[in-house]
C-alpha cells in the first residue's frame, strides 16, 4: 500500500475512531506485581503544529493559560513542536509572539516544520530538507538563543535519510506514548471518547512499563503525551484532559508521582531527551495505527 493510500485509510479510521476504541488491557496480578518495582510515572506533555495565528479566540494562547492555571498542577511545562514558517502558525507575527511567550514561560520549543505546509520530511529532496532544518533551527534560535535539540517529524514519519539529517543539525527525534487523536491535519476537531481512548492507550504503555522498557529519569518514568494546540476543541478541554490523564493512570493501575506533570524546564528537557530515538534500528512504538502506517522497515 502506498503512502497516500495508507494516509487515507488512517484519516477514515480517525474519523470513525469513536466506534473503534477497545477496552483497556486487563491488569493481571503478575503485571501488578512487576509494577511495584517500577518508579512512578510523570506525564510529559507535547503539542504539535502550532502556534496558532488566529487573532480571534487563539487556541494556543488558551492552552498556555490552561497549563499555567489549572486545578491539577499549576505551572505545567510542555514541549511545543512548532511550524516556524507556516502562515497559519509560526510564520505569522501572532505565531512568533506566541513562541516568544512559550519560551518566556519556560516551555521548550522543538522543531516540527519550516515549510509552508505541514509537509512530510521524507517527501522533501535532500536540499529542501537541509534548507528546512536550517531555517527552522535559526527561527527557533532567534527566540530561544539556541538551536532546538528536539524534533518531531510530521506524521511521525522518518527514515534513515531524514534521521541522519536531524542528527547533523543536533536534533533528536521524540515520538509519543499517548495521542489524543486531535490532529487538525486530518480535520479532526472533536474527541467524543477521549477518556476511553487515552485509558486504552495508557493500559498498553503500562505493559511496557511493567516489562522495564521505559527509562527512569530523575526518579520518575516519563510518559509522552501528544496534543495539538491548533485545535480549539483541545484548547477548550485542556484542563479536562489533565484530569483525564490522572484518572486513566488510576484506572490502569499506574502510580503517578507527587508531581504528575513537569513544572521544571530542565527536568522536562532531560526527560524528553531520554525518550528520544537513538538510532533507526531501535524499535519504535506508536499508538493506534501509526505503527502500521509507517512500517518499521522504512525507518
Amino acid at each position: 500500500m502506498n503512502n497516500f493510500a495508507r494516509a487515507l485509510v488512517v484519516a477514515l479510521f480517525v474519523l470513525h475512531l469513536s466506534g473503534c476504541i477497545g477496552p483497556p488491557i486487563e491488569l493481571t496480578p503478575q503485571t501488578e506485581e512487576r509494577l511495584r518495582v517500577q518508579a512512578p510515572i510523570r506525564f510529559l506533555l507535547t503539542f504539535d503544529d502550532g502556534p496558532s495565528a488566529s487573532s480571534f479566540w487563539n487556541p494556543s494562547a488558551d492552552v498556555l493559560d490552561a497549563l499555567d492555571r489549572n486545578p491539577v498542577q499549576p505551572g505545567i511545562k510542555a514541549v511545543f513542536f512548532v511550524q516556524t514558517r507556516a502562515p497559519r502558525a509560526g510564520g505569522s507575527e501572532i505565531g512568533r509572539s506566541l513562541m516568544r511567550r512559550e519560551h518566556a514561560n519556560g516551555h521548550l520549543l522543538g522543531f516540527h516544520t519550516a515549510t509552508y505546509w505541514h509537509t512530510n520530511h521524507r517527501f522533501l529532496d535532500p536540499d529542501e530538507l537541509e534548507q528546512s532544518l536550517a531555517n527552522g533551527a535559526n527561527d527557533i534560535a532567534v527566540i530561544t538563543g539556541a538551536s532546538p535539540n528536539l524534533v518531531r517529524p510530521p506524521f511521525w514519519s522518518f527514515d534513515k535519510r531524514t534521521f541522519a539529517a536531524y542528527q547533523r543539525h543536533g536534533m533528536h527525534v521524540l515520538l509519543t506514548d499517548l495521542s489524543a487523536n486531535d490532529g487538525k491535519v486530518w480535520g479532526i476537531t472533536v474527541s467524543p471518547r477521549r477518556r476511553m481512548n487515552l485509558t486504552r492507550q495508557l493500559s498498553e504503555v503500562r505493559e511496557r512499563i511493567a516489562d522495564g522498557q521505559l527509562p527512569t529519569v530523575d526518579g520518575v518514568i516519563p510518559v509522552v503525551v501528544t496534543f495539538h494546540d491548533l485545535n480549539r476543541y483541545t484548547a477548550r478541554h485542556a484542563r479536562e484532559y489533565l484530569q483525564i490523564l490522572l484518572d486513566s493512570a488510576s484506572e490502569t493501575g499506574l502510580r503517578t508521582d507527587a508531581k504528575p506533570f513537569y513544572d521544571d524546564s530542565r527536568a522536562l528537557e532531560r526527560a524528553a531527551l531520554a525518550r528520544t530515538v537513538r538510532d533507526t534500528s531501535q524499535p519504535v512504538h506508536l499508538p493506534g495505527l501509526w505503527d502500521w502506517l509507517w512500517d518499521s522497515d522504512s525507518h
